[in-house]
């Protein structure tokens, strides 16, 4: 209850609404102030962003949260009779009762000290019980729960049980049907693959991931289905604090993850730290079947990974308007591939062995220094920040192909390749209130890409190759915005200038320089404390990647392979949506509205080799425009005291383009021709938790996928249903967790095509597992003081070039 009343004083605070009569009353009744100030009973400290909660019979009507001088005023109160509740996390709640009159207009409470409770200050649990969605004005933030650290090891395997993202069998991400979302570790772009990037992050590191489908133009615009920001533990409590995770996957063979923060804070000081790891052989099988010839791809593969993730860092309060914080995390990545492809043809003789073995490591560094400067102004802020990223990998690659045929020799080649890639950014944000209902923002960022990539083989028949892609990226944003009582707009710009030079070989492969503006605008109507309807457009970009535009192979087998598009092109999205958000008695329900226009969309294309007919190329094209279209709807619902359930439903359609390769009879050659479908993906999800007693909870999660059409390929309907528990204990410091995930193993990824070949097949994975985790947390854990709104969420939510 305390956390429902909070968020609804957050809320009312952000969007300056009141709660409304029956009859709506007239200015001259609205002229009631109640003010006052909130300090430590023990220290005499003013206590920042302590919130100041109004009810009447019971109810709330409005609210407040104090200044960094622990002062609050609540204006515009009709002339009646209210409870006053103070609440802030470590202290007992104070309750004031209040007679606001025409002889006595304004309640000044004087300065009022509360005490800590120490019953909260046994201890902190940084993880809630239950993950919880929070519809805000630009995004929706999903603060992870045990139900969802639960669900595996990684980040990588919590993702499907979030509204509108889905992971495939590859890992790869998507947010509403879209690949081309863009992955934020703590506000900060990382080199990592983003697929690659999730199975390194422990999921009980992460503290929340926030979903923001239609950023406006003070964030970057890359990425066309939006930006997923995964958060991670920072705590900033005072003294020593900790919470040590361990879990064990028990599937083919057994897989481990740990997980260790930390934090100390003592004066002016903070210090924090995380760190995670993975280890484990992971097991992937998979039979493509061609009906032309009767003949059977078998593929078996083992990738024996070893992740670790390190994040340190350190706040400086210089005094009440500065603060100088600095953060490095490093991600370290060991992993052995080994990838079995047998070719069985009708006439055993033409059958074919393919042995791949992949040697791989990777290391990526982020290094950041932020300074935050508050002026006198309430609200006013400057903000500097300088961020660079180190990424650098090396890949030793031996594939042997033996044939069945004993007058055929076995052939055998090696490889490597090697990547390096820099990102430095700079970025100055500065927002400015100019009044209590009007605020303006600028900024500007400097963003300098460097990215290397060399290709080595022994292979005859292929070259060695250098290649590199160079951007450099200047933008400036500006956006204005005001709130009325229940009605709020934002307009904003970004003005950016990119360069791009990719080199193959010292020649240029591929070269661009071009202006771009990309403009914004939302509006919030809230005609009520409990509705809120929010309309919003954007404009924005999805540039090649570095693996969709370099050359070179980025898997290959017996029968395709496949390389990127030197000359692919930006596509540009325009995206148009819709969002309801309605407080309920017993939680909150939030659906929404989205279509997206695309120009020059991005796609995959397949082709038969020219130097062999029956190898496979995959790479990338340009094509005309497209529309996509699609809805999504969420509840967050607590039935009774033991009882509470999270359904939601996602639904996306886009009109996909791509070029197939269709036998010409005639000429017994390939054409290439131009195919359209109307892929459409239908996705549900049903969260359900009991709790039996005090210290005992038990989850159920079902999830299904419909089938979707491609341009290649149709994907078959995918489904499972999960099912685990939590008991706690050592005074809720201690919980023991265990899920089954697909108990009933079910998930398979299944599909067929017509072109070049006819085709079926299906991929599994070890998607039946027993998860069994361990969490203690220990420490002060005494959260007191806390004079920085974005230390708790360690990014600054509203700074421009931060995304």
């Amino acid at each position: 209850m305390k956390l429902k009343l909070i968020l609804i004083c957050f809320i009312g605070t952000l969007f300056s609404m009141q709660a409304q009569t029956s009859v709506k009353p007239t200015i001259l009744e609205n002229t009631g102030i109640i003010s006052g100030k909130i300090t430590d009973k023990k220290t005499n400290e003013p206590l920042p962003y302590v919130n100041i909660v109004v009810k009447e019979n019971n109810k709330v009507i409005t609210g407040e949260i104090t200044s960094d001088k622990g002062t609050f005023q609540i204006k515009n109160l009709a002339l009646k009779d209210y409870i006053v509740e103070i609440q802030f996390m470590g202290y007992k709640t104070i309750t004031k009762a209040i007679s606001l009159t025409n002889e006595q207009k304004n309640a000044n409470l004087n300065t009022i000290a509360i005490e800590e409770d120490a019953i909260e200050l046994k201890g902190v649990n940084i993880i809630a019980e239950r993950s919880t969605i929070e519809q805000k004005i630009d995004r929706k933030v999903i603060n992870v729960g045990k139900d969802l650290t639960t669900a595996g090891a990684t980040a990588s395997e919590i993702m499907n049980n979030i509204p509108s993202v889905n992971i495939d069998q590859d890992g790869k991400l998507s947010l509403r049907g879209n690949e081309n979302v863009r992955v934020l570790v703590d506000g900060r772009p990382s080199n990592i693959d983003a697929s690659q990037l999730l199975k390194q992050i422990p999921s009980t590191s992460i503290k929340k991931i926030e979903l923001i489908t239609n950023p406006s133009a003070k964030y970057n615009p890359e990425g066309m289905s939006g930006i997923i920001n995964i958060v991670l533990h920072k705590n900033a409590n005072d003294g020593f604090n900790a919470s040590i995770n361990t879990g064990l996957t028990f599937a083919q063979t057994p897989k481990i993850s740990n997980s260790l923060n930390m934090n100390y804070r003592t004066g002016k000081v903070n210090f924090f730290s995380t760190y995670g790891n993975n280890f484990g052989k992971r097991f992937n099988e998979g039979r493509i079947s061609r009906l032309d010839d009767n003949s059977n791809q078998m593929f078996d593969i083992v990738n024996d990974n070893k992740s670790h993730l390190f994040k340190i860092g350190m706040d400086y309060y210089i005094n009440d308007k500065n603060t100088i914080s600095a953060y490095t995390n490093q991600n370290i990545f060991v992993g052995d591939g080994i990838v079995d492809v047998n070719i069985l043809n009708p006439n055993p003789s033409q059958n074919v062995l393919l042995n791949s073995k992949y040697f791989s490591d990777n290391t990526d560094g982020t290094y950041n220094v932020a300074f935050k400067h508050l002026t006198k102004k309430e609200g006013e802020t400057l903000d500097l920040e300088i961020n660079h990223s180190i990424y650098s990998e090396n890949q030793d690659a031996s594939f042997l192909t033996t044939f069945n045929n004993p007058n055929i020799p076995s052939s055998s080649y090696t490889d490597n390749l090697g990547d390096k890639r820099q990102n430095s950014t700079v970025n100055l944000d500065y927002v400015n209130p100019l009044n209590d209902k009007t605020n303006l923002e600028l900024g500007a960022e400097s963003r300098i890409v460097r990215t290397e990539n060399n290709y080595r083989t022994n292979n005859s028949s292929l070259s060695n190759s250098d290649y590199s892609y160079d951007l450099d990226i200047y933008s400036a944003y500006a956006t204005f915005g005001q709130k009325f009582k229940k009605i709020g707009y934002q307009l904003g710009a970004r003005f950016e200038s990119y360069k791009v030079n990719a080199m193959l070989n010292g020649a240029t492969a591929y070269k661009d320089d071009y202006f771009t503006v990309y403009p914004s605008a939302s509006m919030t109507y809230s005609p009520t404390e409990k509705n809120q309807f929010q309309i919003s457009l954007s404009r924005r970009v999805d540039r090649p990647s570095l693996d969709q535009t370099k050359p070179i192979r980025e898997f290959s087998t017996p029968r395709i392979t496949s390389i990127g598009n030197p000359e692919l092109d930006p596509q540009f999205t325009t995206s148009i949506e819709l969002n309801y958000t309605k407080t309920i008695a017993k939680g909150s329900f939030s659906t929404g509205l989205f279509v997206r226009s695309i120009y020059n969309e991005i796609n995959r294309i397949i082709y038969p080799d020219p130097q062999n007919q029956d190898q496979q190329i995959m790479s990338f094209d340009n094509f005309d425009n497209n529309t996509a279209y699609g809805f999504e709807a969420s509840l967050n619902y607590k039935i009774n005291s033991w009882w509470d359930i999270q359904p939601a439903i996602d639904f996306s359609s886009i009109n996909q383009k791509g070029l197939v390769s269709v036998l010409n009879s005639t000429t017994n050659t390939f054409d290439l021709v131009s195919k359209e479908v109307t892929a459409s993906a239908f996705n549900a999800r049903f969260n359900s938790n009991f709790k039996a007693t005090k210290s005992l909870r038990f989850l159920l999660f079902g999830f299904y996928r419909s089938g979707v059409d491609g341009v290649q390929f149709n994907g078959k309907e995918m489904y499972k249903i999960d099912t685990g528990g939590r008991y706690s204990f050592l005074k809720e410091k201690a919980t023991l967790s265990v899920r089954f995930n697909d108990i009933f193993n079910t998930m398979k990824a299944g599909f067929d095509g017509q072109n070049p070949y006819p085709q079926v097949g299906q991929f599994t994975w070890e998607s039946q597992s027993v998860y069994l985790g361990f969490n203690y947390i220990f420490g002060a854990g005494k959260n007191k003081n806390l004079q920085r709104k974005q230390r708790d969420n360690n990014t600054k939510q509203d700074g421009g070039g931060l995304f």
